[in-house]
């Protein structure tokens, strides 16, 4: 029973992936979401990032903007442009401030942005509200599916329902 129980819980966990070339960045984004309750998977690069969202789609991405092999925007506007992946959120972490890079992330679909070096508070507010919105946008799509279905058993019953 325990063992189902925690099983459970595993899968309501939300599930964070930590994107960045520099091992101390991405150990110290890992260290301040400690501070919520989140299960994290690092990244060291945007093609080990594309290969573990082809896996196991996680609930929320921090991406680095700057990585060699593939640059954050390519890694985002990829995500992004496919169905199946394009509602996990994304917040960009970047040391570019520039409006034109801004401009760039927006185009290649990011959710948000922090700056890097991040401030911790405001690293785990924006986690927290993409978080939930991205919990209530899946439980709405769980629900407009169940209606469908059921409108869909109706019409099998009752043929003459349009």
């Amino acid at each position: 029973m325990n063992d189902a129980k925690s099983k459970t819980e595993r899968e309501k966990t939300p599930v964070i992936l930590v994107v960045d070339d520099n091992q101390q960045n991405c150990e110290l984004l890992q260290a301040y979401l400690e501070d919520i309750v989140c299960r994290t998977i690092p990244a060291s690069d945007g093609l080990e990032a594309l290969k573990i969202v082809a896996e196991t789609p996680p609930d929320l991405i921090l991406l680095d903007v700057m990585m060699p092999k593939m640059s954050g925007f390519e890694v985002c506007r990829r995500i992004k442009n496919d169905p199946k992946n394009s509602g996990i959120p994304i917040i960009m972490v970047t040391a570019l401030n520039e409006f034109g890079d801004i401009e760039r992330g927006i185009d290649s679909g990011t959710d948000d942005f922090l700056s890097k070096p991040v401030n911790k508070l405001e690293l785990l507010t924006r986690v927290k509200t993409l978080l939930k919105l991205k919990h209530l946008t899946d439980k709405l799509e769980r629900t407009l599916a169940y209606l469908r279905e059921i409108e869909e058993l109706g019409r099998i019953n009752d043929p003459e329902i349009e």
